[in-house]
């Protein structure tokens, strides 16, 4: 396996990779591993090769490093793409592959998909320096539903990385899940603050979060954590804020589609988010 210092290879290699998966006629083009990588090479990619690709029927899979990718394929060609699970982190777990993971994986490359479902976090109110915070940010509320709602998003990191560049994609009275691994809540909040003020979460009809992980709470925080940051997001925007999506750096994750128009249903503590049939 090609390496070059923490990459797996030099840019010219990995450029070369992509372009040969989107020449491949393959029916799927899975990441082997995330990390970070993709966003100096952005601008040599052609984008109109993997646009091409996604066309004639190859589906681009991946998370985390992979979510700059995606974006820019997004804002440069409007083609969607898949989060979804990596080859190595995944498939390639020392536990084995998660069962939950592998049947939504399945259901992509069979075409059988027509969405994903997962249960709210119950809500608790608590008091932190008295102030009113909820343990979980979802409240349950009267059925509704948003539709034909594009769904973007992935990994909050590189999402703020490209604020500001021709690789995020402008997208309006959309629905966008984010997830992160080892960021702790503050640095979770000042990412979402910068989406905040640059006008993006206002754009927004939903922000889901997914799964973030691997960080550790310290007794400065004096009950800071990450539900008051969701708190704190909800008091900023319109758009309904909801949690628990079972997708980033965890075991369980849902394949979801990347640019594709959805819709979003909530019901009571079920919420759903359905594309139906891709193939």
């Amino acid at each position: 396996m090609a390496s070059h210092q923490r990459f797996a290879g030099n840019d010219e290699t990995r450029l070369a990779a992509i372009h040969r998966a989107s020449a491949s006629g393959a029916d799927v083009a899975l990441i082997s591993r995330g990390g970070y990588g993709l966003t100096r090479i952005l601008p040599a990619i052609d984008y109109q090769a993997v646009a091409k690709a996604v066309g004639c029927g190859t589906q681009f899979v991946g998370f985390s490093d992979f979510t700059a990718f995606q974006m820019a394929l997004l804002a440069k060609t409007g083609a969607v793409s898949w989060a979804g699970p990596a080859l190595g982190e995944d498939f390639g777990a020392a536990a084995g592959a998660d069962d939950i993971m592998e049947a939504c994986f399945g259901d992509l490359v069979t075409g059988q998909g027509e969405g994903s479902g997962w249960r709210l976090p119950k809500t608790a109110i608590k008091k932190i320096a008295g102030e009113d915070v909820p343990s979980s940010a979802d409240v349950v509320n009267d059925p509704y539903s948003i539709d034909h709602a594009v769904l973007w998003g992935g990994n909050l990191a590189m999402l703020a990385s490209l604020v500001g560049t021709p690789y995020l994609p402008v997208i309006k009275n959309g629905i966008l899940f984010i997830e992160d691994v080892g960021e702790h809540p503050y640095r979770v909040e000042r990412m979402l603050a910068q989406l905040l003020q640059a006008g993006i979460l206002a754009q927004q009809k939903a922000i889901i979060f997914g799964q973030f992980s691997q960080y550790k709470l310290v007794a400065h925080d004096k009950g800071y954590k990450m539900a008051s940051v969701i708190a704190w997001l909800k008091r900023q925007v319109t758009a309904q804020v909801l949690t628990g999506l079972p997708f980033g750096h965890v075991a369980t994750k849902v394949v979801l589609p990347v640019g594709l128009p959805v819709t979003l249903a909530v019901d009571g503590r079920d919420a759903f988010l359905l594309w139906g049939h891709q193939h």
